[in-house]
């Protein structure tokens, strides 16, 4: 079981930035990948950025450019720095695990999630 909770949401104006930290729990030195997911009103919850157990990473076209995935060198936490957020980026955005060293982006191959943190950008 990997326990994630989230922090870092909030309200913000277009153009600003915003820093997303997921802390996931217990240590462990087994490998596995984080992902960031949003998802806003009335639509799927959709993959925004990935991070393998080596550093490999993914993100949506959308985002591309904008956004940053990271993690600790001890792999436990993971950051999502968003800059030059939009009114399209406003969503819930979920913290997610799974237990395998490379990357997937199917969102039902990601068992871990944390309660998830909103992100609000205004015009």
């Amino acid at each position: 079981q990997i326990q994630l909770v989230e922090s870092g949401g909030g309200l913000v104006q277009a153009g600003a930035s915003l820093r997303l930290s997921c802390t996931a729990s217990p240590r462990t030195n087994s490998p596995f990948i984080m992902a960031w997911f949003r998802q806003a009103p009335g639509k799927e919850r959709d993959l925004v950025a990935g991070i393998s157990w080596l550093g490999n990473t993914y993100y949506a076209d959308s985002v591309k450019g904008r956004f940053t995935i990271s993690r600790t060198g001890a792999r436990t936490m993971a950051f999502l720095q968003m800059n030059d957020l939009k009114p399209e980026d406003t969503a819930v955005y979920y913290c997610a695990a799974s237990r395998r060293a490379a990357l997937t982006t199917e969102r039902h191959e990601y068992p871990f999630w944390g309660q998830g943190t909103q992100v609000t950008v205004s015009t």
